[in-house]
C-alpha cells in the first residue's frame, strides 16, 4: 500500500508501559491483554516516544468506568498529521516495524515532539503513524 497522509483525533487510552523502553515490548502487552476480559472489539495501539525511550501498549477506553474497574492508566494518544503506511503478515517479521518507520522518515519530516504510533487493525494487520510536521 502506497503512505498516505492523514489527520488523526486524540484516541483516549488505558496503557501498559515497556520497562527497559523497547526491550520491554512483549511483557507490556502481555500485561495490558491479561487485564482485559475480552481483545474482542479492542482497539489495540502502541506508542513510542523516542526522545524518552518510552513504548506504553494501549488498548481504546470503551466507557469512563473501564480504567477505574480494571485498576489501568490512561492517556490520551496525540492526534495531528501523519504519514500512514499498512503492514500485512508482520507478526513472523517485527523487526518489519522499525524499518518501517526508518523509512518513512526518508520520505517526511518527522513531529520529533510527537509519538511513532501502530495501530493493530488485526492480528496480521498493523497500520504505522509517522508524526510529520
Amino acid at each position: 500500500m502506497a503512505r498516505i497522509e492523514v489527520t488523526l483525533e486524540p484516541v483516549k487510552v488505558m496503557y501498559m508501559e515497556a520497562k527497559g523502553g523497547l526491550s520491554g515490548v512483549g511483557t507490556a502487552w502481555s500485561k495490558l491483554e491479561s487485564n482485559l476480559p475480552s481483545l474482542k472489539g479492542r482497539k489495540m495501539y502502541g506508542a513510542y516516544y523516542d526522545q524518552d525511550k518510552v513504548y506504553r501498549a494501549c488498548v481504546a477506553i470503551i466507557n469512563e468506568e473501564e480504567p477505574k474497574a480494571l485498576g489501568l492508566p490512561t492517556w490520551t494518544i496525540p492526534g495531528g498529521k501523519f504519514a500512514r503506511e499498512k503492514i500485512e503478515n508482520f507478526a513472523s517479521r517485527v523487526e518489519i516495524i522499525g524499518e518501517t518507520f526508518k523509512s518513512m522518515e526518508q520520505e517526511y519530516r518527522r513531529d520529533p515532539n510527537r509519538w511513532y504510533i501502530e495501530f493493530y487493525r488485526s492480528q496480521n494487520e498493523v497500520i504505522l503513524l509517522l508524526p510529520i510536521l
